[in-house]
């Protein structure tokens, strides 16, 4: 989603595919073996495979040392406890709680610090998957500048476009 949100933003023209990766197109497996989303195929044959490196590339501007610190914490300590807290299952000796209890520091820190620009399209999507995941508990959460920030990248014209569904992508 980050990667859509900065194509979006900075209005880089790209050919969208929208695949589903349990049908994964021969074409997509060919220049991204790798066979993840997302993928940005440049004219000349580079392929960029990583989110992040595809924000970088398509913002007419970089990231601060303290955005990319913020990004670090983001992808690694955050990330590492939300995706236990959500998946647990996919976990040996998860304790749920724990795990929210893990990333609601990095919440607290954000609270105090919000980013703005290009860093809110980095770190949003994961705080809202963190948010959504219970939405009644997060709501009661004392954190009204996480929550104004959340609010004001939902009702974005940027991620309405982004959460627009398309048909699967199917070759000629």
């Amino acid at each position: 989603m980050r990667a859509r949100m900065s194509i979006i933003r900075s209005g880089f023209q790209v050919e969208h595919r929208e695949v589903l990766l349990r049908d994964r197109p021969i074409q997509m497996m060919e220049i991204s073996p790798k066979g993840t989303v997302p993928v940005l195929l440049l004219g000349g044959g580079t392929v960029i495979e990583e989110s992040l490196e595809i924000m970088e590339h398509v913002l007419p501007w970089k990231l601060s040392q303290n955005d990319r610190e913020w990004v670090t914490r983001n992808d690694i300590e955050f990330k590492y406890h939300l995706d236990r807290y959500k998946y647990p299952n996919r976990y040996e000796g998860i304790e749920v709680l724990e795990q929210r209890d893990a990333a609601c520091k990095f919440i607290e820190s954000l609270e105090k610090n919000i980013p703005n620009g290009n860093l809110s399209d980095a770190i949003f999507p994961f705080v809202r998957q963190f948010a959504n995941h219970d939405r009644k508990w997060f709501d009661k959460q004392n954190w009204p500048n996480v929550h104004q920030w959340l609010a004001v990248n939902l009702a974005s014209e940027e991620f309405s476009i982004c959460m627009t569904k398309y048909s699967q992508w199917q070759s000629s």
